[in-house]
């Protein structure tokens, strides 16, 4: 439940333009999933217009309820074999520069999944050697020959979202832990130099200003380079309700905090989310 008014902020405009109806025909063809749509994202709108999307594989349903999370949670379909082959169509027919590949956990999966990130991202890699690919992974359960399998494979940003910060985990996520998370993350840096590591975090769950900077820190030490803090907006009365609202100065004072920390892209902002503009992100200059 909100505790006050909407702030002004959080409007967005009204999606127009032959891409944005470019983008949600070739999903419709193609049969795709995103993450936009499956959990409800307050910028999937202006992200089409600008011809930009996160993709979600393995199917639209997830097996972990997050407290959080609109994404639809219960038994999981059987895996697609095909979709690979459909998002390498789609990036081609969208032009697509760099591209976001996401996946509702699949705890069913003696993998956690990973077998089908590293067929998208070796189909991708293949027939598009020139774009750049990023993904946005559960934890894999701390597999780490699974999370093995799939650095092997390349990708050039690899995000795993911490969500909250440690008081508040328990509370806002399922199943993942705080210190799993970091491990994974740095699990992941270690592994590969060249790679873009990167993380997210939600504010307005509950969290004091003190809590965010030792979550910073955490992720810092952790060797995470790029960093996204959005604010959480509840998806449904059903989902954890929202504490308050952060103001815009307060965003900009986290991010200033992350950045004299050595962070080398931070994107902090109420519209934020995990793959915003990720496109822009990767491009930056530190």
């Amino acid at each position: 439940m909100r505790t006050s008014p909407l702030p002004v902020y959080f409007r967005q405009s009204v999606p127009q333009g032959r891409t944005f109806f470019k983008l949600t025909e070739t999903l419709d063809d193609l049969k795709l999933h995103t993450v936009c749509e499956e959990a409800k994202c307050p910028n999937r709108t202006d992200c089409y217009a600008r011809g930009t999307l996160t993709f979600q594989i393995l199917g639209a349903v997830c097996t972990r309820r997050c407290g959080f999370c609109a994404e639809e949670t219960g038994r999981p379909v059987k895996v697609d074999l095909s979709e690979p082959e459909r998002i390498v169509n789609a990036a081609k027919k969208l032009a697509l520069r760099h591209i976001v590949i996401t996946a509702p956990a699949r705890d069913d999966l003696s993998d956690g999944g990973a077998a089908a990130f590293c067929s998208t991202i070796q189909l991708l890699k293949q027939h598009l050697p020139q774009t750049t690919v990023e993904i946005l992974i559960s934890d894999l359960n701390g597999n780490e020959s699974a999370l093995t399998q799939v650095l092997e494979t390349g990708p050039d940003v690899f995000n795993h979202n911490i969500e909250t910060v440690e008081r508040l985990t328990p509370k806002v996520r399922a199943k993942a832990t705080y210190q799993k998370s970091l491990q994974v993350l740095k699990f992941a840096a270690q592994y590969q130099s060249k790679l873009k590591t990167k993380s997210g975090l939600m504010v307005g769950l509950g969290e004091t200003i003190g809590e965010i900077e030792r979550a910073l820190d955490d992720l810092r030490n952790s060797a995470v380079q790029y960093l996204t803090v959005g604010h959480y907006l509840p998806p449904s009365a059903s989902h954890l309700p929202l504490a308050r609202y952060f103001s815009l100065e307060e965003f900009k004072r986290i991010e200033e905090r992350a950045y004299a920390l050595g962070f080398e892209q931070v994107f902090s902002g109420p519209l934020i989310r995990s793959s915003y503009h990720a496109d822009e992100m990767i491009s930056c200059k530190p």
